[in-house]
Order: structure tokens, then C-alpha cells, then sequence
């Protein structure tokens, strides 16, 4: 009898234990779940529009795919809280350019999607800031040669992309065709609204990479201007700094780069990272002049 007591006390004992482990794991299993859907909380928008040219959120495919892009780029936490704090230091360089150009200042989310404001390279071989493929840049006067890739100077290619962002507006009367344009390229969105018969493009069926295009702006415009609202309160001080720098005039034939920087008072890793287009150890002006930018601070 003591020994069946025993054995009832223990089977009781072990079914209290799994009992509160269960308990346990329901708790902690609903609370990730609570905590999941909170990512996903956030009310969408009520309105939206891409320079000013409202999206027709009352549809209710483009409601979706707004909502779509909205959800992915508000739990993309890494990548968002990085390209905000690099849109500290770059955003004050290309917005002067669109200003001056005629181009909308939300054309700066464009450049945001295409390269998350940093000097990528596509398996396409699109590169730079606004992801310039190397056969479209000599059409836009960017140089390209074994020592200099223009692409790679944030001045020269934004100037680059409003000449093309004008083009397209110029073609298609709408500046929201001519952001989709820059990932279809004009021809394939005149091929698209031709055999479709419209011209709008929220109402055109496009490759998918194109559809979620001007969505993707949209979403990463209402994020960054927004960031608190979303999740990504960045503290000022953890942005990144705009870098003083002094521009030095090259004229002429520089052998050893590496050199050159030591002789600037900084050293070649600080040159490239500050003349990303430069593409070699040396440098052939070939007839041109070159402004080489020497950081000032933080070196």
C-alpha cells in the first residue's frame, strides 16, 4: 500500500510539473504570437501619393500591393534602421540636384529602392547609388574607363538620373510612369501600355518586379517620413554625419594612389571610400580634371 501511495504521489507530482510546463509554452507560444501580429499592426495609410501624383488606394489590387510593400520594408528592421541613417548623409546631397533639375524630392525614395543609398553592384552589372546599367551611361554622358567610373560619383549620376527621370516625364506625362520607366526602361512601358490600351500605371498588368516598383517608393516614403511611427525611432546622434571634406583638383597623371593619399594627410582606404570612383591604383586624367574629395574630419 505505502509503495502504491508513493507511486500515486509521484505520477501526481510529474502530471503537475508537465501540467505548468504546458502552461508555460501556451503563455510563451501566444505572447510570440501577440507579439508577431504587433509587427504586422500598423493601420495602412489612407492616402498616398508619389510627386504628387495620388495612387488609387479606393482599388482595391492597389490597396493590397501597397499594403504588401508596407508590411515587408516595416519588418526589414536591419535594412531600414541602416538606410535611415545613411539618408542623413546623403539625402543632403541629392536633394539639392533633383531641386535643381525639376525633379520631385521623392524621387530620392527611387534611389533609396535601387541601392539602399549605397554603392551596390547587381548581378546585372547595374551600379552605384541609382544603379546605372554601363551601356545606359554613355547616354547620359557618364564616363567610364579602366581608372574612373563615373557611376560611382553620387554628384555626376544624380545629375545622370534627372536627365533620364525628365525624359521619361517628357514621353509619358506622368511622373510616376517615368519611375516605373527606370525599372522597365520607356520602351518596355510604351510596349505595356500600348497592347493593354491604357496609360495609367496603376491600371497596366507589368512583370512583378515592375508592379511592386512605384509601391516600393511609396512604402519606404511613408516610412522614412514617418519613422517613429513605425517602429524605427533612430536618435540623431546615431545617424551618419556629413563628412566635411576639401576638393582637390587633378590635372594631371597620378601613378600610385596610395601615394597621393599619404600625401593628402590621409590614407588610400580613406581616399576610396570617398572617391568610389575611382577604380584603380592609378589614375589617367586623359585631358579631364578631376575633383578629388580629402575628408577633413574623422580621419
Amino acid at each position: 500500500m505505502k509503495k502504491t501511495l508513493r507511486t500515486v504521489f509521484v505520477t501526481a507530482a510529474i502530471i503537475a510539473v508537465a501540467s505548468s510546463f504546458m502552461f508555460a509554452t501556451t503563455i510563451s507560444s501566444s505572447t510570440e504570437d501577440h507579439n508577431e501580429a504587433a509587427l504586422h499592426a500598423h493601420p495602412l495609410p489612407l492616402s498616398a501619393n508619389f510627386a504628387g501624383e495620388k495612387a488609387p488606394l479606393d482599388k482595391i489590387d492597389v490597396k493590397e500591393r501597397f499594403d504588401r510593400e508596407m508590411i515587408i520594408n516595416t519588418n526589414l528592421h536591419g535594412t531600414t534602421i541602416t538606410t535611415i541613417k545613411r539618408a542623413n548623409r546623403f539625402f543632403p546631397i541629392i536633394e539639392p540636384i533633383l531641386k535643381k533639375n525639376g525633379i520631385p524630392d521623392d524621387f530620392k525614395y527611387l534611389c533609396v529602392i535601387e541601392s539602399g543609398l549605397a554603392n551596390a553592384v547587381s548581378p546585372a552589372g547595374a551600379s552605384g547609388f541609382w544603379q546605372f546599367m554601363k551601356g545606359t551611361s554613355k547616354d547620359f554622358n557618364l564616363y567610364i574607363d579602366e581608372y574612373v567610373d563615373e557611376r560611382y560619383d553620387l554628384i555626376k549620376v544624380t545629375e545622370a538620373a534627372c536627365k533620364y527621370f525628365q525624359s521619361a516625364k517628357n514621353r509619358f506625362g506622368s511622373w510616376t510612369m517615368a519611375a516605373a520607366s527606370y525599372n522597365r526602361g520607356m520602351a518596355g512601358m510604351s510596349r505595356a501600355m500600348e497592347s493593354q490600351y491604357v496609360e495609367d500605371y496603376y491600371d497596366l498588368f507589368l512583370n512583378q518586379e515592375t508592379s511592386r516598383y512605384v509601391f516600393r517608393i511609396l512604402a519606404l516614403k511613408e516610412i522614412m517620413s514617418n519613422p517613429v511611427k513605425y517602429g524605427f525611432d533612430v536618435p540623431e546622434s546615431e545617424k551618419y554625419p556629413i563628412v566635411p571634406t576639401k576638393k582637390v583638383s587633378v590635372s594631371y597623371d597620378i601613378d600610385d594612389l596610395a601615394l597621393f593619399a599619404k600625401e593628402q594627410g590621409i590614407n588610400y582606404k580613406l581616399l576610396k571610400l570617398y572617391n568610389p570612383w575611382l577604380v584603380n591604383t592609378s589614375l589617367k586624367v586623359k585631358g579631364k580634371v578631376y575633383e578629388i574629395e580629402i575628408p577633413t574630419k574623422g580621419i
